[in-house]
């Protein structure tokens, strides 16, 4: 079963990506090297770009729309740095990057080592929950100091989306402190024997400050998963960023819309929380074509009368909307 959803995710990344683009988005391959306390990070850029688009095949039957290593369409641009969900990929949410490329921000995304598609090893520890809120810092850190245009970017105009675990990503790099031994109820109850549980059992769920980065500014998270205790309105005071919460109508993979309602009124500054009439929780990975429809139901399909595109096309904007007016 783990190898055929690894399969399907995978599948997600490759297929979602022939699409075709309103305008287009400069594609650079993205490596941040391996260092002291953190793996080589792996993902893309999307850049503003003044050129036509056209298909760029990135082997393995992957092709994006955009122009690859396109000259940077403006200076002094802000920054959009990308979290996906468990056993995700940075290309998840290509239409979104696109877009907001599209509209001016330079986007970078990365897979989290151990918890993305080709290599899911980590997924169920807790190495993975407090190891990707310090994938984005470095990620910010490699864009600003060593990323060939940093002196593109406006380094006081940066933002953060997250779908899933990665809203979980971010919403602990903008100041929230996770209670991992809240899980400890849930493991009891269910008689649980992930990782996680034997190391809330054996009193070992990490106890260390979480990595926060003041450097972000706003922030889009969508259908965050969050079992009870995980945070609380304490825990969330330091949550203090424009946020736009995004939840699914029915959830899924993990995900309780009541917990996001929950977020909600947790969350010290008032979020703009919106609500994806009739959508389940993966409505947020980008359009499926037919074939990854047909390869993999569980990520592609949605509940009668919902429009994938239509609303991407509504969230997409949306996202560009509240950046434009948060970054500014």
């Amino acid at each position: 079963m783990l190898r055929r959803r690894i399969r399907l995710i995978t599948l997600t990344v490759a297929c979602c990506l022939v699409v075709t683009a309103v305008q287009a988005a400069g594609l650079r391959l993205l490596d941040v090297p391996e260092e002291t306390g953190g793996p080589a990070l792996r993902g893309m850029v999307w850049t503003p770009c003044a050129e036509s688009s056209s298909l760029v095949p990135l082997g393995g039957g992957v092709a994006l729309p955009g122009v690859m290593n396109c000259p940077i369409a403006g200076n002094r641009l802000p920054l959009i740095v990308v979290s996906h969900g468990r056993r995700g990929s940075f290309l998840a949410h290509n239409d979104t990057a696109a877009a907001l490329a599209d509209a001016g921000f330079v986007v970078a995304a990365i897979n989290h080592p151990g918890d993305w598609a080709a290599d899911s090893s980590r997924t169920d520890e807790f190495s993975v929950l407090v190891e990707r809120p310090v994938d984005i810092t470095r990620l910010i850190d490699f864009m600003l100091r060593s990323w060939p245009d940093a002196a593109a970017l406006d380094p006081k105009r940066i933002g953060l989306f997250g779908f899933s675990r990665g809203a979980y990503t971010g919403l602990v790099v903008i100041g929230g402190n996770p209670d991992f031994g809240a899980l400890a109820a849930l493991c009891d109850r269910e008689g649980a024997t992930t990782p996680k549980c034997r190391d809330v059992r054996e009193g070992r769920a990490p106890t260390e400050a979480p990595a926060h980065d003041p450097r972000i500014r706003a922030a889009i998270l969508a259908d965050p998963p969050l079992y009870e205790g995980l945070f609380s309105r304490e825990r969330l005071a330091g949550v203090t960023i424009p946020v736009l919460l995004w939840r699914s109508a029915f959830g899924g993979d993990g995900v309780v819309p009541e917990a996001v309602d929950a977020l909600e009124r947790q969350l010290p500054a008032h979020p703009d929380y919106r609500i994806a009439p009739n959508s389940v929780h993966f409505s947020f990975i980008a359009p499926c074509p037919p074939d990854l429809a047909r390869a993999a139901p569980v990520l592609c399909t949605d509940r009668p009368g919902f429009d994938r595109q239509a609303f991407h096309d509504a969230f997409n904007a949306a996202a560009v909307a509240f950046f434009r007016a948060h970054l500014e």
